[in-house]
């Protein structure tokens, strides 16, 4: 029976892509100084469809970055994909920002700002045409690109709402 070293082991696959969008560092004046304290926004995707984002905040910035992660983990929703785009053109919204998700044709690639960028590789996307409108706060963007990939419909529920069937629907 052989040993195992733990440096032998293979390092095992993750399950999720970890995307850090913002990492922002408040201070506080208190009797002693500044207090430094870390809040970042983070997104995570399986990059088949399934994406989540998370917000964190703590006196480290590894901690922070850590409870945002657990949190995306725990909010993930599904971005119906189609040929590697969008089924269709949707516009998301969150207090003063918008988002527009346009689908865009094979070898167009990513075509977006940073929050949304982050949203779409970690979904598996790749084909996509995006403009953000409005208020630019990454957290703000965020949640309005979440609010488009909710609103967005499936070709499996447009056929069950109209009673039909998928074959009916696509011929």
């Amino acid at each position: 029976m052989e040993r195992q070293n733990k440096f032998d082991k293979e390092p095992k696959e993750k399950e999720f892509v970890e995307k850090l969008v913002t990492l922002n560092r408040t201070s506080k004046t208190v009797k002693g100084g500044r207090r430094m304290s870390f809040a970042a926004l983070s997104v995570v995707g399986d990059q088949k469809g399934r994406v989540g984002f998370g917000f964190g905040k703590a006196n480290d910035v590894t901690e922070a970055i850590k409870k945002s992660l657990d949190r995306a983990k725990r909010n993930l929703v599904t971005l119906p994909i189609k040929k590697g785009t969008v089924p269709h053109d949707v516009i998301g919204k969150y207090k003063s920002s918008e988002v527009l998700l346009r689908p865009a044709s094979a070898g167009t690639g990513i075509i977006a700002g940073g929050p949304v960028r982050a949203i779409m590789d970690a979904a598996g996307v790749t084909d996509i045409i995006s403009k953000s409108l409005g208020s630019s706060a990454s957290v703000n963007v965020v949640r309005a690109t979440f609010d488009a990939i909710e609103n967005m419909l499936d070709a499996a529920t447009v056929a069950k709402n109209r009673g039909k069937t998928l074959s009916e629907m696509w011929g």
